[in-house]
């Protein structure tokens, strides 16, 4: 049995339950082992809500953003948001940030997707000022503050994170953040990935999304994992970030056939491999154990992200830490 400390993470809302109904679970997260809780925000809910019903529902719990893009909201915006939530669960929140995808900024809040290392290193200068209770009247090379003062200061400031895939955002994110997020990486990848981020200084921390399927057959975990990875992988950021991960080997055959509309033929040619390394299933033991990989490697915090049909609960349960 695998025995855990520190952090375990899960991602809220949770899939399957109506927002108001998940009260009694989230209450529940601390008796089970986990520490934290991290929302995202890109077609379902913002950000921000899950966390502060979660705060009231589990007082125990760490809340965290994974991640508010950096561009859909203007940077007071926010500072206001971060700082709010900030106030209400004093010493429990952290914020996440990140440029988000060209689908999310542009398509979807006709917001355009400009320069975005620039606009995420932009922001955080901006974000360590407001949150500090100081008066912002600056030129950035993205966006122009003129005398922005808040009116709301938590104490302690937040931390704030980064995401990043690469090296230019996660060195960013250990020089310029507390820490950086990163999704859709194998354990091993870990390795490859954190020194970057520690280049900034000791201490940073590592969140990891995590993808869990669980309570499915080996066969059918695959299948959903295909086409998870491949609707990630072929989009221009994450196929980057593979190409850098040392994977375009393997993806070769997917991204060949994606282009030319074989959709079929692209998720077959995904080696159960990379699924495997990818998307995380089987029985809870196993499951637990991959996630203590990515923690062995170097991840600090490891937020899992349930993909199960039906109410979550058994798996909340099941992959609990021990």
């Amino acid at each position: 049995m695998t025995h855990t400390t520190g952090r375990w993470g899960l991602t809220v809302p949770l899939d399957g339950i109506p927002l108001p109904d998940q009260r009694r679970l989230i209450e529940e997260l601390p008796d089970l082992g986990y520490t934290d809780v991290w929302s995202s925000e890109s077609s379902v809910a913002d950000a921000f809500t899950p966390l502060a019903l979660a705060s009231v529902w589990a007082p125990a719990l760490r809340l965290g953003t994974a991640i508010v893009p950096v561009y859909t909201r203007g940077p007071a915006t926010l500072a206001m948001s971060a700082a709010t939530l900030a106030t209400a669960a004093p010493g429990r929140f952290v914020l996440g940030v990140g440029t988000s995808s060209d689908v999310i900024v542009e398509k979807w809040n006709g917001i355009a997707f400009d320069e975005p290392f620039k606009r995420a290193r932009d922001t955080l200068r901006f974000l360590k000022s407001a949150l500090a209770g100081e008066k912002v009247s600056r030129e950035f090379d993205t966006f122009a503050i003129d005398g922005f003062r808040p009116g709301l200061v938590a104490d302690p400031v937040p931390p704030v994170l980064l995401a990043a895939l690469r090296p230019g955002m996660l060195r960013l994110a250990g020089r310029e953040a507390d820490g950086a997020i990163v999704n859709w990486l194998s354990a091993d990848d870990v390795r490859t990935v954190a020194p970057y981020v520690h280049e900034g200084g000791a201490g940073k921390e590592i969140v990891a999304r995590i993808f869990v399927l669980h309570g499915f057959d080996t066969d059918t975990a695959r299948a959903l994992g295909r086409r998870m990875i491949a609707s990630y992988m072929n989009v221009p950021v994450y196929r980057a970030f593979h190409e850098f991960l040392g994977r375009s080997d393997e993806f070769a055959g997917m991204w060949r056939l994606w282009a030319e509309g074989d959709r079929k033929g692209a998720l077959e040619a995904i080696p159960d491999s990379v699924v495997d390394e990818l998307v995380i299933h089987g029985g809870p033991d196993a499951c637990r154990e991959h996630v203590e990989r990515y923690r062995d490697a170097g991840v600090t915090t490891p937020a899992i992200a349930l993909v199960t049909p039906g109410d979550p609960a058994e798996a909340i349960r099941a992959l609990a830490p021990r």
